[in-house]
């Protein structure tokens, strides 16, 4: 049967997980909300925070809609390929059916070898149509639903389109706001001159996390949570896969003491754990590096960023946007990514308690392998 082949087709890829339709339907209903929150964050009061919830809205509505479209792209194929593997029979039964149609009904029923021939062939025939109807039905539905995931895909196309608009709107009004907030509270001993002295004088991230460390503490800064508690509970800034663990060798055989992480271009990243920020901008060879000190003898190093939000000395709480990685989205899903969404950017995540750097996977509540 021509379902039956489509059927294993489809069982045996992505595609079948999920229904392109209904995800593209949550889809635009995600980028809606995602909309709303836009509209709604000019009148609160915390439009960091609410901007910072319209742009993850964002992005979850594209990663399902691209989810979508890709599954979409998959199950279309599918039903393609089941029509080529099955060309010549089709053929057959297409040419069967034209001829039941072109001919007389009594004259199917009529048999040269007289009434005992045209009984058989009556048996035969009234065996025949119903397994007939069946493919007949069977290829009906496989057209019609290649011709509803073509419209769909079109329809997916212009919502993408929209979506990458709103998100990028967002995006800038974000910058913005953050760029004219005046009220988050602050370290009192942060010195800009000593931490481009500091800069200045190190060759690795290494020695500049140190050099940090040794910098004095401030007696007067807000008491943070207990971060060493958060072990194991804490979610990623970012969403994303590993690239590379702990300790492992990159392609020039350099090992880094933290893990690396392949995340969409332009996605948001943002505290995991209230922290002061120690350093926010460009630093030797890592890029815009955000360098956060969830507590007293901890230190969470991002880097790889596109844009970093935040000063020296400015303590955030969990959740707050600390910068944006690179690149930008794709007009278009990648066939090869699980949620439909390309991931080319790369985050260096490094965990250092004390002088020494230690695996950060652990302390996050996704599984990491």
């Amino acid at each position: 049967m021509i379902r039956a082949a489509l059927v294993g087709l489809l069982l045996a890829g992505p595609a079948a997980a999920a229904d392109p339709a209904d995800a593209a339907r949550r889809a635009a209903a995600a980028l809606e909300t995602a909309a709303a929150e836009m509209a709604a964050a000019e009148r609160r009061s915390d439009r960091v925070a609410a901007l910072t919830s319209a742009v993850r809205a964002y992005e979850d509505g594209l990663a399902a809609l691209r989810g979508g479209m890709r599954d979409a792209a998959a199950r279309e194929a599918a039903i393609r390929a089941g029509f080529d593997a099955e060309s010549a029979r089709l053929a057959q039964l297409l040419g069967a059916l034209m001829t039941l149609g072109a001919a007389p009904e009594v004259s199917l029923l009529l048999h040269p070898d007289g009434a005992v021939g045209t009984a058989r062939a009556g048996m035969i025939l009234s065996d025949v149509t119903p397994a007939l109807r069946a493919e007949v039905a069977d290829l009906r539905a496989d057209l019609d639903e290649l011709a509803m995931l073509m419209a769909l895909q079109e329809s997916a196309a212009s919502t993408l389109e929209t979506g990458l608009a709103g998100i990028e709107a967002a995006r800038l009004a974000l910058s913005a706001a953050i760029a004219d907030r005046t009220d988050m509270p602050r370290r009192a001993t942060e010195d800009p001159a000593v931490l481009g002295a500091l800069i200045d004088s190190v060759e690795t991230l290494a020695g500049f996390a140190s050099g940090l460390a040794d910098l004095p503490p401030d007696p007067a800064a807000p008491a943070l949570p207990d971060f060493a508690a958060a072990r194991g509970d804490l979610p990623l800034p970012v969403a994303g896969r590993l690239l590379r663990g702990y300790g492992a060798a990159d392609a020039a055989g350099i090992r880094r003491s933290g893990i690396l992480l392949e995340v969409a271009p332009g996605a948001l990243v943002v505290a995991p754990w209230p922290g002061t920020v120690r350093y926010a901008g460009p630093l030797l060879d890592y890029g815009n590096v955000m360098v956060l000190e969830p507590e007293g003898g901890f230190l969470l190093v991002l880097a790889g960023l596109g844009m970093v939000y935040g000063a020296p000395g400015e303590i955030l709480p969990a959740g707050a946007p600390v910068g944006l990685m690179g690149g930008r989205d794709p007009a278009l899903p990648a066939a090869s990514a699980e949620d439909g969404q390309a991931l080319r950017e790369t985050l260096y995540i490094e965990l250092r308690v004390g002088q020494d750097p230690v695996d950060p996977a652990p302390w996050f509540r996704e599984t990491l392998e």
